[in-house]
């Protein structure tokens, strides 16, 4: 069959590598597609907010199933778009995909169905954000811009001055949003479950590293390494999320009208009282994703198209690879700031014969070659026995390149190789 991948970062380039090994895919298309996803789809020139001209590229190429990778088109409502036009669609609707595209949303969801989160407050308004800061949840305190921020809309603020800079700057935004929200304490770890609105099938963990610095520390950015599975979640912790927080909210919204229908990655916070749901996603992760499909055995084509068609009960359990994979985002200067591009990028052939994977995000071909065209340019990917020698594999991997305006984190993975002991 054709399939059309909507995207064109580091998860699309993951989920096209995947899509690929498909002995039941004719052509794989990728709109807009990168460098690297060119190595195993047709990247063709699609604007995803132009819903009719999707539409009629799928109908013109005989498309069978429509695959979106990134948040914006699925709030976009392009799921819809195309579904209303006969076509199979991985991704959740518009009104679904409010999970993501609104925190606050999701939020008033946990308080209905009784989802154990931080306790919140929702703000429209500058003046009654700086009236809750002062005496609502104490220090420290999250405060998270409502809608979507790329992975870098959090401020979690140990003094009054941050938090109330941080509103501040998110309400600079006209018609901003804001949820202020109590600090939980403990470990992070994201779960992944596919979805069609009545069964789930769980898709593995992964531990991101969201700070900029090693040890984390500094800004928040959209990810700059992971690994997986996260051992963290054991499976006694993992049932009890599944009970507590995802079934929950897969009924809530099935009994709401408005069915989730695609992948729901749950960012968990493993506290004391047991997992507190810290947001949703509503599409695989970036840099999450590169590590999943290096340890997914199965056929990435049959599941997501299982799911579109609301198959997924007739599916067996997602089979995973024993190996523990790492992925380390090598992103250019400046970023997540303003980051430096056009810088030149050369070695990948050399890091890939160390047995790496190199999953292209910000990049774009030249005249002169790869150069770097964003923030997070690449994510060197590995696999190992255990998570010490993914580490050292992906590291392997990134030494081999010659990105002179780019860095990392050298730490990828320290929780669980100190965990390893």
């Amino acid at each position: 069959m054709n399939v059309l991948l909507i995207g064109g970062g580091g998860r699309e380039h993951a989920l096209a590598w995947k899509l690929a090994q498909s002995p039941a895919l004719d052509t794989l298309y990728a709109a807009p597609g990168n460098p690297g996803i060119a190595h195993h789809a047709t990247c063709v020139a699609l604007d995803a907010t132009d819903h009719a001209t999707v539409v009629a590229f799928a109908m013109k190429h005989a498309v069978r199933l429509v695959v979106i990778g990134p948040e914006a088109p699925l709030v976009d409502g392009l799921a819809d778009t195309l579904r209303d036009a006969g076509l199979a669609v991985f991704g959740p609707s518009a009104a679904a995909a409010q999970l993501e595209g609104s925190k606050g949303f999701t939020k008033d969801l946990c308080a209905r169905a009784g989802i154990p989160t931080a306790g919140y407050i929702r703000c429209n308004d500058v003046d009654t954000a700086h009236a809750a800061l002062k005496g609502t949840f104490g220090l420290p305190v999250v405060v998270k811009a409502d809608g979507l921020a790329a992975g870098k809309g959090v401020v979690v603020a140990f003094d009054h001055a941050t938090a109330a800079a941080a509103v501040d700057s998110i309400f600079a935004e006209p018609g901003a949003q804001i949820v202020i929200e109590e600090f939980l304490e403990g470990e992070e770890v994201s779960l992944f479950v596919l979805t069609d609105g009545q069964a789930i099938l769980s898709f593995g963990s992964a531990q991101d590293h969201k700070r900029v610095g090693e040890g984390d520390v500094g800004a928040n950015t959209g990810g700059m390494g992971a690994y997986s599975p996260a051992t963290v979640l054991t499976p006694e912790l993992e049932a009890r999320a599944l009970a507590e927080i995802v079934l929950p909210t897969v009924a809530a919204m099935r009994e709401s009208g408005t069915p989730f229908s695609g992948v729901l990655y749950a960012g968990l916070m493993l506290t004391p009282r047991g997992p507190q749901l810290i947001e949703y996603n509503a599409r695989f992760g970036d840099p999450e994703a590169q590590v999943l499909m290096a340890r997914f055995s199965g056929d990435l084509l049959h599941t997501l198209l299982a799911v579109a068609e609301e198959r997924l009960a007739m599916l067996p359990p997602v089979a995973f690879d024993d190996a523990v994979a790492l992925t380390v985002v090598m992103a250019a200067q400046g970023y997540p700031g303003t980051p430096r591009t056009g810088g030149r990028i050369a070695g990948l052939a050399d890091a890939e014969a160390t047995g790496a994977m190199v999953f292209q995000a910000g990049t774009r071909m030249t005249g002169d070659g790869l150069v770097a065209s964003g923030g997070r340019v690449l994510a060197v990917t590995a696999t190992g026995t255990d998570v010490a020698s993914a580490q050292a594999a992906a590291y392997r991997g990134v030494d081999a390149i010659d990105f002179e305006t780019g860095f990392c984190r050298r730490d990828i993975g320290w929780r669980e190789v100190a965990r390893a002991g």
